[in-house]
């Protein structure tokens, strides 16, 4: 909102520092104080608030040192983060921005669905929360409503080189690169970014290419599932990394960083170009969403590192995955994840593997055995003695070399 105002008034009226707010930069960084600001002042008030309501967390025993201390820490504290994300983002942002769009539907939606489950646990007294079958289900009307959005959307569109003539409907942009003439178009596509492959350019409809002729017929089907199974992963694998203080908030923060920078130069014509990297027109403005999200990550952690003062709940957890998992589809970053949301993808992957595991054994030798001492992974590593302010610190650094291998990728083809 305030950058339409001092645009106004920097077009009508002069006024002195208004064109500030032309610089996706400057905006950046004001969501990114705000967004702080309404965490850490606000937070503590909501705090406060959720203390005095007696919304604590219910702890299950389940032998880890100083679990039972937690009992009655207040919880729904995502609600923090959501106000966090979403109070900036709706100050400096330009909402009529389609992606702006697509990351704040995306935010209420998953903010609502954790936001209800931890209602019924808190309020209800039903420990099991929201049945999953509706989780889910709200997981995937989210990811048809971004898939179809991405797919029909006249304003979602990347910038591709061709040769004259060309074969699609769309302006030619022209521009010289090393003394040679480069022409551009911005078309549909269902192209994305993928590690390690030619041109680290994949498209969707190449999927089924095998069937033969009119295979691009079913692009946005295979796309959809594509959308679906990358937003229900990641956001549940945020939701079961949120088991330690500070573990889900900090590595997410760190994924936010890298994701914003992505949003950048994928959405720099100067950038991109130089990189040799996919351009996303419009998709810069994503920054200034990226900012708030990280903003209030760490901002939340103040109060969520260790010994938590309060817990984000699944209002905050199944969020901030599903907050990324879609920027990054928007921003045609998705098959980058499982090396980016490494920490997810390896939480995730041990309660399957131990929850498989067991019933194998089970079925096989008539008594379940375990891979881990407990999953998800971190509760492996409190078995052992660890203590969780060094289990996080850890996963942290983790997360941190993930980030600069995403980075790299990008550049190895």
């Amino acid at each position: 909102m305030l950058y339409y105002l001092f645009s106004y008034l920097d077009r009508n009226y002069n006024i002195p520092g208004a064109g500030v707010f032309q610089y996706i930069t400057f905006r950046m960084a004001m969501a990114v104080i705000v967004s702080l600001i309404v965490t850490t002042v606000w937070g503590r008030r909501l705090i406060d608030y959720l203390r005095y309501k007696q919304v604590g967390e219910t702890v299950r025993n389940l032998g880890l040192e100083g679990q039972m201390q937690k009992a009655g820490t207040p919880t729904m504290g995502g609600i923090i983060i959501l106000l966090g994300i979403l109070i900036p983002t709706l100050l400096f942002a330009k909402l009529d921005n389609i992606y702006i769009i697509l990351m704040l539907v995306t935010t209420v939606w998953l903010g609502a669905i954790g936001f209800l489950d931890d209602y019924i646990k808190v309020f209800k007294k039903n420990k099991e929360g929201l049945a999953g079958r509706f989780k889910i289900v709200g997981q995937v009307g989210l990811s048809l409503i971004v898939g179809w959005t991405m797919y029909f959307h006249s304003d979602i569109v990347m910038r591709q080189e061709v040769k004259l003539p060309v074969k699609y409907d769309a302006p030619v942009n022209f521009h010289m690169k090393n003394n040679t003439p480069i022409y551009t178009q911005d078309i549909k596509s269902t192209k994305t970014t993928v590690p390690f492959y030619k041109n680290n350019e994949f498209d969707y409809a190449k999927v089924l290419k095998f069937i033969g002729p009119g295979y691009e017929h079913y692009a946005l089907l295979v796309f959809l599932l594509f959308v679906i199974f990358i937003i229900t992963f990641i956001s549940n694998g945020a939701n079961i990394t949120d088991g330690i203080d500070g573990l889900a908030t900090g590595t997410s923060a760190i994924i936010g960083v890298t994701l914003a920078i992505l949003a950048y130069v994928s959405g720099n014509v100067l950038i991109s170009d130089y990189l040799n990297i996919m351009y996303i027109p419009n998709s810069g403005e994503l920054v200034i969403f990226a900012g708030a999200f990280v903003g209030a990550c760490v901002g939340f952690l103040w109060y969520n590192s260790f010994p938590a003062q309060v817990f984000m709940g699944d209002t905050g957890s199944l969020a901030i995955g599903g907050i990324i998992a879609v920027f990054a589809i928007v921003i045609r970053k998705e098959l980058m994840l499982p090396i980016l949301c490494g920490v997810f993808l390896i939480e995730n992957a041990s309660v399957l593997l131990q929850v498989g595991y067991f019933k194998f054994t089970k079925k096989r030798f008539g008594e379940g055995r375990r891979v881990f001492l407990m999953a998800p992974l971190h509760h492996h590593y409190q078995k052992k003695g660890f203590h969780e302010a060094k289990i996080v610190t850890r996963f942290w650094i983790i997360g941190i070399m993930l980030a600069i291998i995403t980075m790299i990728t990008l550049k190895l083809r």
